[in-house]
């Protein structure tokens, strides 16, 4: 049976990161319905609960991405950054290291754009024009469902400004020059940083 659409994710964020091991997020899903309000109208979650016995994590997703069809963009996004979270705070765990919600929702605002314009979610080689038009509909064409002055309102767009502010970087950098293996190691080196390194690395370009 071919790998679900999260295990390719997971993959392909493990092969870009360096990450030597984490747990098959396909155990950790829970396909969810439009309809479950408990969960956002129906939008990927990851819920996260930690007692005496350790920490549990449940990614809740929505169902229509998990059919063998290809979703279409707002639910490829939806899974990417599920599976993001998963994965980053499985590794954080692992390295016994706190990760804060900023840190999830920029890393996994990074993930979507590299998986989209460098992976095999593009299907293709890179192409400015292409590149261009997959920033613009991840961090300008965006709708956010808090409104500003609250708090996860404001970390979502927080977010998504540093995350897009370190992908023209990257383009600048190292794509449009040809350079991928450095732009290899400048995503690894942001992957490995905390809250505070990630800003910085992003506030600089």
């Amino acid at each position: 049976m071919a790998p679900s659409l999260p295990a390719r994710i997971q993959a392909e964020l493990c092969h870009t990161y360096g990450i030597p091991e984490a747990p098959p997020v396909e155990d950790f899903i829970q396909p969810i319905d439009e309809a479950d309000e408990a969960d956002e109208a129906g939008r990927e979650v990851l819920f996260v609960r930690e007692d005496e016995d350790g920490v549990s994590l449940a990614l809740h997703l929505p169902r229509a991405a998990l059919e063998p069809k290809s979703p279409p963009f707002d639910l490829l996004c939806q899974v990417v950054e599920g599976v993001s979270h998963f994965l980053y705070l499985a590794e954080r765990a692992r390295r016994e290291l706190p990760a804060t919600q900023l840190e999830l929702e920029l890393q996994a605002e990074v993930d979507k754009y590299v998986l989209l314009v460098h992976g095999p979610l593009a299907a293709r080689r890179f192409d400015p024009a292409r590149a261009a038009r997959i920033r613009a509909r991840l961090f300008e064409a965006v709708v956010y469902l808090h409104p500003p002055g609250t708090e996860r309102g404001d970390r979502y767009r927080l977010a998504n400004d540093l995350a897009a502010r370190f992908a023209g970087r990257l383009e600048e950098s190292f794509a449009r020059r040809g350079h991928f293996d450095r732009m290899r190691r400048a995503l690894r080196s942001f992957y490995a940083a905390g809250q505070s390194d990630k800003i910085t690395l992003a506030r600089a370009a």
